[in-house]
């Protein structure tokens, strides 16, 4: 501990720059760009895979700006290669005047040989699907988490709500007969 002569104040040993460059290090970096809430309510999630993106330009920066909407999103297997659809990317008013931009237009998906095996194995069985859960920033490239999926009956999806709920509820306990 140091003390300071003219005002009495007691600093750490640590240098000015040290006490400030590890603030910064402490900050949370949240890479997601955006989720698809909906996917987990309407399907039981089996597998996971990570997938590159193949983007325009014009879609990066709207990407950047947040201008995404992954809701009806759904992965379709054509000819032993992966395609996002539904994915609505809204074009920036600046970006859009110089060319006409489709919103919705189908992106391709990047994988590996193997995961587009695993894909096409989990979509060709019986009520099996795959559906885009999240974009997100891994360094400067954009990835999609894509998820095999098995569609929710609808007594599934108010056990889920009631689950939810009871946790909520639990939480609401708790913290009240903490505060006592």
């Amino acid at each position: 501990m140091l003390e300071c002569k003219n005002t009495g104040a007691v600093w750490n040993a640590r240098p000015y720059n040290a006490r400030m460059a590890k603030s910064k290090r402490n900050k949370p970096s949240d890479n997601t760009i955006a989720q698809n809430k909906r996917a987990r309510f309407d399907y039981h999630l089996l597998q996971s895979f990570e997938a590159g993106v193949s983007l325009a330009g014009w879609e990066v920066k709207s990407l950047r700006a947040g201008k995404v909407q992954l809701t009806d999103s759904y992965v379709l297997m054509k000819g032993g290669e992966a395609f996002l659809l539904g994915a609505n990317i809204t074009p920036l008013d600046t970006v859009s005047t110089h060319f006409v931009s489709d919103p919705t237009r189908t992106r391709k998906l990047l994988l590996h040989k193997k995961e587009l095996a695993q894909i096409n194995a989990g979509v060709t069985q019986k009520g099996q699907t795959c559906v885009c859960t999240a974009l997100y920033w891994k360094g400067h490239l954009v990835k999609a988490r894509i998820d095999l999926a098995t569609g929710k009956k609808l007594h599934d999806k108010r056990e889920t709500e009631r689950d939810r709920d009871w946790q909520r509820q639990k939480a609401r306990i708790v913290r009240d007969n903490v505060k006592q």
